[in-house]
């Protein structure tokens, strides 16, 4: 990209509006943007849902919500994006009515992949990337966007994971407080997954449970509302000692649970990744399957990891296996 181009940008915005754990692997692009454009401004076009995952993160200036965008006439639409002043705008999860909009506001740097036709007629930087057959990871498949901004190569994980700058900034709420033990090993469970990852089943986190002693975890159920009413009957036949917070928070509360927690073990959904972006102790539990596999979607974060089946299932991934990964975190 020509140098007078790039050095008049003062205000990009990252355009992802779909689920957590695709958002949370995004996050980090806001801080290479900061270090490839210093003083830039940096905006996050989400969805009412994600608010306050990206929220979290300290590089992202502006949340701008897409549902409410979404409620304007298409002549108001246009005109509050043209109102925000951007000079950039990030297509990361391809969005056939966002790089319309876009393009008839004006933003003069438009990206996007080579691999959507409607970005031949709204985008004005295309960039090939290919997802389903690259071998790269989800947060370096989106850093690859970048490419027209200035960055030279894809970075590596560690380096990823060294700019996730989170930042929990909603106060603990008194109400959960009671639901962490100062002497114990705070471990939450997350079960379920919506269907955006490989479950390891009920029987086994029952399993699991019953092997860590409760003298040492304090053991905590999480899930949303829907998944409350999957995971009544497994929950009635636990130990008296094991939380119940399945449709009990909000998503700022869930977020500031896990921030205050030492561990949390899922397969590949939202909560594994804001765990691991949080810095706690992360387990997650994956098939070798694509496009699910931890080559593409392994929790990243400095006390993050994961535990991989060999197979198109997760049934090589014993109870044991896994109460021996969990038990390390004590060391």
């Amino acid at each position: 990209m020509p140098q007078p181009l790039k050095s008049k940008i003062q205000h990009i915005l990252i355009s992802r509006t779909d689920a957590i754990g695709d958002v949370v692997l995004t996050l980090p692009m806001a801080a290479y943007i900061k270090e490839l454009l210093p003083g830039v401004v940096v905006s996050f076009l989400g969805r009412t849902y994600t608010q306050p995952v990206i929220n979290t993160c300290a590089a992202v200036d502006i949340f701008i919500n897409y549902d409410e965008i979404k409620k304007l006439s298409q002549a108001e639409q246009v005109s509050y994006l043209k109102d925000k002043k951007i000079d950039a705008i990030i297509h990361v999860f391809p969005n056939k009515h966002v790089a319309q909009i876009a393009r008839a506001a004006g933003i003069k740097l438009r990206i996007g992949t080579t691999n959507r036709v409607f970005h031949w007629f709204t985008c004005n930087k295309l960039v090939k990337l290919s997802r389903k057959k690259s071998d790269l990871h989800e947060a370096q498949l989106n850093l690859i966007l970048l490419k027209p901004l200035g960055l030279a190569a894809v970075p590596s994980l560690q380096d990823i994971i060294e700019h996730i700058g989170f930042e929990s900034r909603a106060l603990f709420p008194p109400e959960l407080a009671g639901k962490l033990s100062g002497d114990k090993f705070n471990l939450i469970i997350h079960p379920k997954s919506h269907g955006s990852g490989m479950e390891w089943g009920l029987d086994n986190y029952g399993k699991l449970i019953d092997k860590l002693p409760s003298d040492i975890f304090n053991i905590i159920i999480t899930g949303s509302d829907k998944e409350k009413i999957l995971l009544a009957d497994w929950i009635a036949t636990l130990p008296a000692t094991v939380v119940d917070m399945t449709g009990k928070m909000s998503l700022p509360q869930l977020i500031s649970l896990i921030s205050q927690a030492d561990g949390l073990i899922a397969s590949g959904t939202g909560p594994l990744h804001i765990a691991a972006m949080a810095g706690i102790n992360t387990l997650g539990l994956f098939p070798s399957v694509r496009p699910i596999h931890p080559g593409r979607w392994a929790p990243l974060g400095k006390k993050a990891g994961f535990m991989e089946s060999g197979t198109d299932n997760l049934l090589p991934l014993s109870v044991n296996l896994v109460a021996e990964k969990i038990t390390s975190w004590l060391l």
